[in-house]
């Protein structure tokens, strides 16, 4: 027998090992005869068995009144015109309902035409995609626990790197302070830059900015260790060469290897209308003095990394900032980021630094970071720590 338009099961004679009417019948997927309008001309028993629907029931029947309600929109808007431009559509995964529930699968649809070339029926082959679906469902659901987790990651390396920060930069008479830290790559791991401004005494402040060696929790460690020193050290010395000679004692004292570099900078507020500032590097760039009077100049003589060696060699600078004077300090997260083999680099910081000289601590701290981000096509390699500070005039004004 055949279906309207020569489509559907051909009997063969008895005699033959396996009637092609068995291959259609028990096919091992679902096979479908449409006419061009979509009703159902015939239906193998493969599909009947696996929907529960008796073929009495779909026969004569459009095929969207079996398909779950949005699919229906789908079928209409995307099968049906597909199929006329193309002859053919593949894949479209569709739920059907039947009887004994919900069933996904995936439609593989051609038209069928006649020797005139003319347009005489649709075929469908129909296969199950119930554990397509629970694969897709479960590859979802792993992807979600991973984006979870990752956030999870992310904040806990975000709250943990902020507890290695100041919470907030102090309120100090006669400077205008700003930071900024920016974590290498998408953040979701403790970096090794920081940053402290404390009081050591009246009128005597400490502005510090470093860079551990490592990453995650061995960083933090490292970091807190380094910062927990500088503060307990200048309680009983002030000077700067003195409290990073202390810090390297400790940290040549750790079981392991620990080193880092460290910007020490002192800074006195003395009674005439100046800041007295006595820069020690141990093994980090030197930081930059700009002023709206005068040339940018970087300032400080270059150490020893601190942790690796028994007697480093550390130097003191002295400068002083007037009215309107700013100090910048960084971690070489800015100097070293690089695109494409060219470092951001020096010249070019400096050349950024020449045209912030009217802004305020935070925006130029802002800036600098934001241009050493963007160079890096706004993925940093390494961590970013910038520390800015101005001194606008008498702390008593």
């Amino acid at each position: 027998m055949t279906g309207a338009g020569g489509i559907g099961p051909l009997d063969v004679p008895p005699g033959t090992p396996e009637r092609r009417e068995d291959l259609y019948e028990d096919a091992p997927c679902g096979l479908l005869s449409l006419h061009l309008d979509g009703t159902v001309v015939t239906v193998n028993r493969t599909l009947l068995r696996w929907t529960g629907h008796d073929r009495t029931t779909l026969v004569g029947r459009p095929l969207r009144e079996l398909l779950a309600i949005g699919d229906r929109i789908l079928y209409e808007t995307h099968h049906a015109p597909l199929l006329r431009m193309q002859d053919e559509v593949r894949e479209l995964a569709v739920t059907l309902v039947c009887p004994r529930g919900k069933l996904p699968v995936l439609l593989n649809s051609v038209l069928d035409r006649g020797p005139d070339g003319a347009p005489q029926g649709i075929r469908i082959a129909v296969f199950l995609a119930v554990d397509r679906r629970s694969y897709e469902a479960e590859l979802l659901a792993a992807r979600r626990r991973a984006e979870e987790s990752e956030a999870r990651v992310r904040l806990l390396a975000r709250t943990l790197q902020n507890s290695l920060l100041p919470p907030a930069l102090p309120n100090v008479p006669g400077l205008d302070l700003g930071a900024v830290y920016r974590p290498a790559g998408r953040g979701d791991e403790v970096g090794g830059d920081f940053y402290d401004v404390f009081s050591t005494a009246p009128d005597d402040w400490a502005v510090v900015i470093g860079d551990v060696v490592g990453k995650g929790v061995a960083a933090a460690t490292l970091t807190s260790l380094v910062r927990h020193t500088l503060r307990a050290v200048v309680m009983h010395v002030r000077r700067p060469r003195a409290v990073l000679t202390a810090l390297n004692d400790t940290l040549l004292q750790q079981p392991a290897t620990r080193v880092c570099t460290v910007a020490y900078a002192r800074v006195q507020l003395t009674a005439s209308d100046a800041a007295q500032v006595t820069i020690c590097l141990g093994g980090h760039p030197r930081p930059l003095v700009m002023g709206r009077d005068r040339d940018l100049v970087p300032v400080g003589r270059f150490g020893s990394i601190l942790g690796a060696l028994p007697t480093p060699a550390l130097h003191e600078v002295t400068t002083t900032l007037e009215a309107g004077d700013a100090l910048l300090l960084y971690t070489d997260g800015v100097i070293e980021g690089r695109r494409d083999g060219d470092f951001f680099g020096e010249q070019r910081l400096e050349a950024l630094v020449g045209t912030l000289r009217d802004r305020n601590a935070a925006a130029i701290a802002d800036e600098v970071a934001a241009a050493a981000v963007a160079h890096q096509h706004g993925s940093p390699a390494d961590d970013i720590a910038v520390v800015v500070l101005r001194y606008v005039g008498s702390r008593h004004t």
